[in-house]
């Protein structure tokens, strides 16, 4: 039997995966910030020329300095990404965590987990104080790496932080391109409906549609999950 599959076993119908660590992206995955984002994007947009369908189509588990690059490669980046991030922080009125979200992040050992977002560190924090999702002492924003999702860099950054190898981490995402950074460093990725569909999150291991389909204990120096 494989490492893999002795992390993974099957019980009353209930599939318990053991895992040491768990890297969660923030948006879509613990809180809802969908309402704020199409309203600042859009606007974003109309300030800069660009056709609001276009924006909100790439924005989605991305870097906002990515995303600004993409969209107008002409402008200062950095200038545009700051534009951005100011309608963000001041718009956080539909902000809210997601169904299981807070229970099971209050039933993890709080040096096991941590959170990976494309969101700034400004707007990370603004928007998990609004949706009373707990702060983890250390994690990774857009601030913290080189590179963005779908590049690795971030999950193997988020791994290092729990003093683990991404191997030894699942990684818990919404998007494409989270999914992709996940796997590309080496995790196993447990993958939530909302903004894409399940089949959109095919290359994932596993798909549920929120976090209250899961439950975890601490067994050892295991983490098992209840999917």
């Amino acid at each position: 039997m494989s490492d893999k599959e002795s992390n993974r076993i099957t019980l009353n119908g209930k599939q318990i995966i053991r895992t040491r660590g768990l890297l969660f992206d923030m948006d879509g995955v613990l809180l809802s910030s969908i309402a704020s984002v199409q309203r600042c994007w859009a606007a974003w947009a109309e300030m800069y020329g660009v056709p609001p369908e276009k924006a909100l189509r790439v924005t989605h588990g991305r870097r906002a300095i990515d995303t600004v690059i993409t969209l107008r490669p002409d402008i200062d980046p950095v200038a545009g990404m700051k534009a951005i991030e100011d309608l963000e922080v001041a718009d956080t009125q539909d902000t809210k965590a997601l169904p299981g979200a807070v229970e099971l992040l209050q039933s993890l050992p709080t040096d096991r987990w941590t959170i990976v977002t494309s969101a700034s560190a400004r707007l990370t924090k603004v928007r998990l104080a609004a949706a009373g999702i707990p702060m983890p002492d250390k994690l990774v924003t857009a601030d913290n790496v080189t590179v963005g999702k779908p590049d690795p860099e971030p999950y193997r950054k988020g791994a290092e932080l729990l003093g683990l190898s991404a191997a030894d981490c699942i990684v818990v995402e919404d998007a494409p391109a989270g999914v992709g950074a996940g796997m590309a460093a080496g995790s196993r990725v447990l993958g939530i409906t909302g903004h894409y569909s399940a089949e959109d999150l095919k290359a994932t291991e596993w798909v549920v549609g929120s976090l209250a389909d899961v439950k975890a204990s601490v067994v050892g120096e295991w983490i098992e999950l209840r999917v």
